[in-house]
């Protein structure tokens, strides 16, 4: 949504950062399809960056199947609490390798989607000039982290979809896809459910 948004009004570089989730191939396939749906001269190709996260994140539900003689924990199903969710230092990860990218690139511009609601101290106003500090100082990165979707709710965020004329079929949000489907069944899951309810239009699931 964010992607297709700036696309509008300046040159956007797509990245996507594999951590070895569970998730990511699904949404890959979905990003991918979505990204040729609208398809714009001022979307790049897509940058495709690997940083494994299994031998750190361990047994936690995220990685799918057994690590280290441990199957992985169960996935927060669709009555759990939203912090249940919380994945340890998500958006420093995906930062640090994102911004030496942009580095490289000569990019001074990033931009994430946390939403409004989101409770988690990674996601917060604060920790984004924090981290924009730190790059200036350690790697010069002389940037800004924009984050313009923290102040809505996803709600908010569908009905700006559906303004722009997005194609929200091919929108992906699922903690354990049944191989390409949404499983149905988590808490990603019921929130989109939530989410195109309170819009007032039928939940938009990818086929």
């Amino acid at each position: 949504m964010l992607l297709a948004e700036l696309s509008r009004r300046a040159r956007v570089l797509p990245i996507y950062i594999r951590n070895g989730l569970r998730w990511e191939k699904a949404e890959l396939y979905w990003l991918r399809r979505f990204l040729a749906s609208i398809r714009r001269a001022s979307i790049a190709p897509l940058a495709l960056l690997d940083l494994p996260m299994q031998d750190v994140y361990g047994h936690h539900w995220s990685i799918a199947g057994r690590i280290g003689g441990r199957m992985s924990g169960p996935v927060p199903g669709r009555h759990s609490n939203d912090r249940e969710v919380y994945l340890p230092g998500r958006n420093i990860i995906l930062l640090t390798k994102a911004v030496l990218l942009c580095q490289q690139a000569g990019i001074r511009r990033i931009a994430l989607a946390p939403l409004g609601r989101n409770p988690f101290p990674d996601s917060r106003a604060v920790f984004f000039r924090q981290m924009e500090q730190t790059f200036a100082a350690g790697i010069r990165w002389r940037g800004r982290i924009l984050t313009p979707y923290r102040t809505l709710t996803k709600p908010q965020v569908i009905r700006k979809g559906l303004s722009l004329g997005l194609p929200l079929h091919l929108t992906f949000s699922c903690l354990q896809p049944k191989g390409r489907r949404h499983c149905g069944r988590c808490n990603k899951c019921e929130e989109r459910r939530r989410a195109f309810r309170a819009v007032g239009v039928i939940n938009k699931v990818a086929r």
